[in-house]
């Protein structure tokens, strides 16, 4: 901890002289995480800041653990639990997210009795909950709907991401079930559907060649994955995942596009692509085009840009290495990303944390190839869990306005939220 300083010295963060204002939102006891990069935890007013802290840091979590829900007050300084949960997990909370104003939350809970999950609609001036039938994955622009994959199953592929339940409550798939897919919360009503079943999304978009490779693999299942509404919630990507039944076999991702309504399903990005390096999906802003980071030449990762469809891909620098959870700022011109620590997740060329363990946050602009880092912090843990579920990713988030971000860190080994302040380099 030499050099970090006392907790309240860290409410302006100058390690490593940041070329952007930066403070810690969580100074005192640790724990904390926002929800992911492709979504605001800013309220709509820009006041509050939201956040899981989780049950312990030094363990994986087990099934019937409470997290915390809380909200950071970016005007005082103040951080207050305003519910518990056991629908917590490690790299993503509990999928706290705003609603329409700054006094709704969503959040996911699980009943212990069944261990089945559920979405909670809660009104924070009053501390009132409201239980949905359905769980919250990402919520619309408009705070009506959340949609997402299965939270028990999504574990199947990847922990993290979903809840923690026991191991016999999480059904294992073969082929293509019709019970599964895009799922869909009404956050009104609570009432919750299967919008495309994963049998619809497969029939759709895979050729016979395909399926028949896939079949070669010895069997297996698919399951549902990363799920987002596009900014103008007109569009849904969902990432799709192939797990061969044999042990430690490579899952196999597509990401899969949609209407609202669940029509117009098309694959914007195969498996075959995506097998020779890629990750991290997000809509552009426009709606209509995904940026993420994938291996088109065989040179190793870079930022790309692909049509909804999967027409027109394209990268958007030929020389600029991907890396981390990439967003695009409105001006079309700019993608804002972190790293990686150097590790497994680092076989193919790519820009990954510093030898000392500091992440840097980078601010790319792609019209003149050039890219600035913003700053570099501490992201590492005594702890990372046997494949990586403790470890720290910054997802750098945006405020609603484009001009701050929020990100996690662990300077000191613990997790902690802090926020950037980007308004003077914004459109530079």
């Amino acid at each position: 901890m030499a050099g970090i300083g006392a907790p309240d010295d860290w409410r302006r963060w100058m390690a490593r002289e940041p070329a952007v204002p930066v403070r810690c939102l969580t100074p005192g006891p640790g724990g904390y995480l926002h929800r992911f990069h492709d979504t605001s935890p800013f309220s709509p007013s820009g006041r509050y800041v939201a956040m899981t802290r989780l049950a312990a840091e030094d363990r994986l979590p087990v099934p019937g653990d409470v997290a915390e829900v809380a909200i950071a007050d970016l005007e005082s300084g103040a951080v207050r639990t305003v519910a518990h949960t056991r629908g917590a997990d490690t790299q993503v909370g509990a999928h706290v997210q705003w609603g329409a104003d700054d006094d709704t939350l969503f959040f996911n809970d699980v009943d212990t009795a069944t261990w089945q999950p559920f979405g909670v609609r809660l009104a924070v001036s009053a501390g009132t909950r409201q239980r949905l039938a359905g769980t919250v994955y990402n919520v619309a622009p408009d705070a009506r709907t959340s949609v997402g994959p299965s939270l028990v199953r999504i574990g199947a592929t990847q922990a993290g991401y979903g809840v923690v339940v026991p191991p016999e409550r999480v059904p294992r798939h073969l082929g293509a079930p019709d019970d599964d897919g895009v799922h869909v919360t009404d956050l009104g009503t609570g009432a919750t559907h299967v919008l495309a079943s994963t049998a619809a999304m497969v029939a759709a978009t895979f050729a016979r060649d395909e399926l028949a490779e896939l079949a070669a693999q010895g069997g297996g299942g698919f399951y549902g994955f990363h799920a987002k509404w596009n900014p103008q919630g007109t569009r849904i990507m969902f990432m799709l995942r192939f797990a061969p039944a044999r042990p430690n076999a490579r899952w196999l991702s597509n990401v899969i596009t949609m209407n609202a309504d669940g029509s117009g399903i098309a694959r914007a990005i195969g498996y075959r692509q995506w097998m020779r390096g890629g990750h991290h999906p997000n809509w552009c802003p426009d709606g209509e085009h995904l940026l993420m980071n994938l291996n088109p030449d065989g040179r190793g990762l870079r930022f790309v840009h692909v049509r909804h469809d999967g027409a027109n891909l394209r990268m958007l620098d030929a020389d600029i290495p991907g890396s981390g959870h990439p967003t695009m700022h409105p001006d079309g011109v700019h993608v804002l990303t972190d790293a990686y620590a150097a590790s497994a997740r680092a076989a193919l060329p790519s820009i990954h944390a510093h030898a000392d363990g500091t992440t840097p946050l980078r601010w790319i602009d792609v019209a003149a190839s050039r890219e600035r880092e913003l700053l570099r912090i501490g992201t590492v843990t005594a702890f990372t869990g046997p494949r990586d579920e403790l470890r720290v990713d910054a997802h750098p988030a945006w405020d609603r306005d484009f001009r701050r971000i929020a990100f996690n860190a662990s300077p000191d080994g613990t997790r902690r939220v802090f926020v950037a302040d980007l308004a003077t380099i914004v459109g530079a």
